[in-house]
Protein backbone atom coordinates (compact mmCIF):
# COMPACT_ATOMS: atom_id res chain seq x y z
CA UNK A 1 0.00 0.00 0.00
CA UNK A 2 1.60 3.20 -0.93
CA UNK A 3 1.29 6.31 1.10
CA UNK A 4 -1.31 8.94 -0.31
CA UNK A 5 0.39 12.06 -1.59
CA UNK A 6 -0.98 15.43 -0.64
CA UNK A 7 -1.74 16.69 -3.76
CA UNK A 8 -1.64 20.68 -4.66
CA UNK A 9 -4.26 21.54 -7.22
CA UNK A 10 -3.07 24.51 -9.05
CA UNK A 11 -3.08 26.78 -12.36
CA UNK A 12 -4.79 30.33 -13.03
CA UNK A 13 -8.24 31.41 -12.05
CA UNK A 14 -10.70 29.64 -13.64
CA UNK A 15 -8.82 26.03 -14.68
CA UNK A 16 -11.11 24.25 -12.15
CA UNK A 17 -8.98 24.07 -8.95
CA UNK A 18 -12.73 24.33 -6.52
CA UNK A 19 -14.49 21.65 -8.91
CA UNK A 20 -11.60 19.05 -9.93
CA UNK A 21 -10.22 19.48 -6.15
CA UNK A 22 -12.85 17.77 -4.57
CA UNK A 23 -13.50 15.54 -7.00
CA UNK A 24 -9.94 14.18 -7.13
CA UNK A 25 -9.72 14.07 -2.78
CA UNK A 26 -12.81 11.79 -3.72
CA UNK A 27 -11.24 9.73 -5.98
CA UNK A 28 -8.00 9.32 -3.96
CA UNK A 29 -9.69 8.48 -0.70
CA UNK A 30 -8.48 12.01 0.72
CA UNK A 31 -9.97 15.24 2.75
CA UNK A 32 -10.37 18.40 0.20
CA UNK A 33 -9.27 21.78 1.51
CA UNK A 34 -9.88 24.84 -0.28
CA UNK A 35 -7.49 26.87 -0.59
CA UNK A 36 -9.11 30.23 -0.83
CA UNK A 37 -10.69 29.40 1.91
CA UNK A 38 -7.18 29.85 3.37
CA UNK A 39 -7.14 33.39 2.26
CA UNK A 40 -7.40 36.05 5.17
CA UNK A 41 -10.58 38.11 4.46
CA UNK A 42 -7.93 41.25 3.65
CA UNK A 43 -6.73 39.12 0.29
CA UNK A 44 -10.60 38.60 -0.85
CA UNK A 45 -11.37 42.65 -0.53
CA UNK A 46 -8.22 43.10 -2.80
CA UNK A 47 -8.98 41.07 -5.40
CA UNK A 48 -12.50 41.67 -5.23
CA UNK A 49 -11.39 44.54 -6.51
CA UNK A 50 -9.70 43.51 -8.91
CA UNK A 51 -6.23 44.49 -7.54
CA UNK A 52 -3.81 41.53 -7.81
CA UNK A 53 -2.31 40.59 -4.58
CA UNK A 54 1.52 40.69 -4.43
CA UNK A 55 4.06 38.77 -2.81
CA UNK A 56 3.79 39.91 0.69
CA UNK A 57 -0.02 39.48 0.64
CA UNK A 58 0.86 35.69 -0.40
CA UNK A 59 2.94 34.73 2.36
CA UNK A 60 0.85 34.34 5.27
CA UNK A 61 -1.51 32.64 3.04
CA UNK A 62 0.79 29.80 1.58
CA UNK A 63 1.84 29.29 5.07
CA UNK A 64 -1.57 28.21 5.82
CA UNK A 65 -1.60 26.08 3.29
CA UNK A 66 1.97 24.62 4.02
CA UNK A 67 0.71 24.04 7.79
CA UNK A 68 -2.50 22.29 6.62
CA UNK A 69 -0.28 20.50 3.77
CA UNK A 70 2.48 19.23 6.67
CA UNK A 71 -0.44 17.87 9.22
CA UNK A 72 -1.75 15.58 5.98
CA UNK A 73 1.59 13.81 5.64
CA UNK A 74 0.97 10.34 5.39
CA UNK A 75 -1.87 10.34 5.16
CA UNK A 76 -2.53 12.29 2.16
CA UNK A 77 -5.11 15.01 0.83
CA UNK A 78 -6.02 17.74 -1.91
CA UNK A 79 -5.67 21.09 -1.04
CA UNK A 80 -6.28 23.94 -4.10
CA UNK A 81 -3.77 26.88 -4.37
CA UNK A 82 -3.04 28.65 -7.83
CA UNK A 83 0.66 28.44 -6.66
CA UNK A 84 1.21 30.19 -9.55
CA UNK A 85 5.28 30.83 -8.77
CA UNK A 86 8.43 28.28 -8.59
CA UNK A 87 9.14 30.69 -5.17
CA UNK A 88 5.58 29.75 -3.92
CA UNK A 89 5.74 26.23 -4.65
CA UNK A 90 9.16 26.48 -2.90
CA UNK A 91 7.56 27.41 -0.05
CA UNK A 92 4.81 25.00 0.23
CA UNK A 93 7.29 22.08 -0.23
CA UNK A 94 9.10 23.61 2.75
CA UNK A 95 6.32 23.23 4.85
CA UNK A 96 5.70 19.39 3.40
CA UNK A 97 8.36 18.41 1.33
CA UNK A 98 6.03 15.18 0.10
CA UNK A 99 3.46 17.29 -1.78
CA UNK A 100 2.76 16.91 -5.89
CA UNK A 101 1.18 18.97 -7.76
CA UNK A 102 -1.35 18.61 -10.26
CA UNK A 103 -1.29 21.54 -12.67
CA UNK A 104 -4.18 22.86 -14.21
CA UNK A 105 -3.51 23.74 -17.82
CA UNK A 106 -5.60 25.39 -20.62
CA UNK A 107 -6.30 27.29 -23.42
CA UNK A 108 -6.78 31.32 -22.07
CA UNK A 109 -10.32 31.51 -24.26
CA UNK A 110 -11.41 28.65 -22.83
CA UNK A 111 -10.97 29.70 -19.18
CA UNK A 112 -12.07 33.07 -19.77
CA UNK A 113 -15.20 31.55 -21.09
CA UNK A 114 -15.22 29.65 -17.38
CA UNK A 115 -14.77 32.57 -15.42
CA UNK A 116 -17.22 34.41 -16.67
CA UNK A 117 -19.77 31.79 -16.38
CA UNK A 118 -19.20 31.09 -12.78
CA UNK A 119 -21.84 32.47 -9.96
CA UNK A 120 -20.37 34.28 -6.37
CA UNK A 121 -16.27 34.43 -7.23
CA UNK A 122 -14.49 37.08 -5.88
CA UNK A 123 -11.92 36.68 -8.59
CA UNK A 124 -13.03 38.69 -11.48
CA UNK A 125 -12.01 38.08 -14.98
CA UNK A 126 -9.70 40.91 -15.42
CA UNK A 127 -7.72 39.73 -13.25
CA UNK A 128 -6.72 36.52 -15.57
CA UNK A 129 -3.70 38.57 -17.45
CA UNK A 130 -1.73 38.89 -14.07
CA UNK A 131 -1.90 35.47 -13.25
CA UNK A 132 -1.27 34.18 -17.09
CA UNK A 133 1.36 36.95 -16.72
CA UNK A 134 2.38 35.60 -13.25
CA UNK A 135 2.42 31.86 -14.26
CA UNK A 136 5.72 29.90 -14.06
CA UNK A 137 5.07 26.26 -15.02
CA UNK A 138 6.45 23.11 -13.42
CA UNK A 139 9.91 22.58 -13.99
CA UNK A 140 11.53 19.35 -14.43
CA UNK A 141 12.60 18.82 -10.91
CA UNK A 142 9.21 20.07 -9.59
CA UNK A 143 7.22 16.82 -8.12
CA UNK A 144 3.99 16.82 -10.36
CA UNK A 145 2.12 16.74 -13.50
CA UNK A 146 0.30 19.14 -15.71
CA UNK A 147 -3.49 18.22 -16.77
CA UNK A 148 -5.41 19.81 -19.72
CA UNK A 149 -8.43 20.76 -18.47
CA UNK A 150 -10.67 20.33 -21.79
CA UNK A 151 -13.94 18.10 -21.27
CA UNK A 152 -16.15 17.48 -18.35
CA UNK A 153 -14.68 17.42 -14.64
CA UNK A 154 -14.90 14.00 -15.07
CA UNK A 155 -12.62 13.50 -17.54
CA UNK A 156 -10.67 16.03 -16.23
CA UNK A 157 -10.55 14.47 -12.87
CA UNK A 158 -9.92 10.65 -14.97
CA UNK A 159 -6.65 12.33 -16.48
CA UNK A 160 -5.08 13.58 -13.27
CA UNK A 161 -5.74 10.91 -12.09
CA UNK A 162 -3.77 8.86 -14.54
CA UNK A 163 -0.64 11.34 -14.79
CA UNK A 164 -0.56 10.80 -10.70
CA UNK A 165 -0.24 6.81 -10.73
CA UNK A 166 2.03 7.38 -13.85
CA UNK A 167 4.42 9.24 -11.75
CA UNK A 168 4.82 6.99 -8.70
CA UNK A 169 7.80 4.68 -9.06
CA UNK A 170 7.35 1.15 -9.81
CA UNK A 171 8.39 -1.02 -7.49
CA UNK A 172 10.34 -3.97 -8.21
CA UNK A 173 8.26 -6.97 -8.88
CA UNK A 174 9.34 -10.68 -7.85
CA UNK A 175 9.02 -12.45 -11.49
Amino acid sequence: MRTPHVVVVMGVAGTGKTTIGPLLAARLGVPYAEGDDFHPQANIAKMSAGIPLDDEDRWPWLDAIGAWAHERTGLGGVVSSSALKRSYRDRLRAAAPGIAFVHLTGDRELIENRMAQRQGHFMPTALLDSQFATLQPLQADETGVAVDVAGTPEEITARAVAALDAMEPTSPSAS
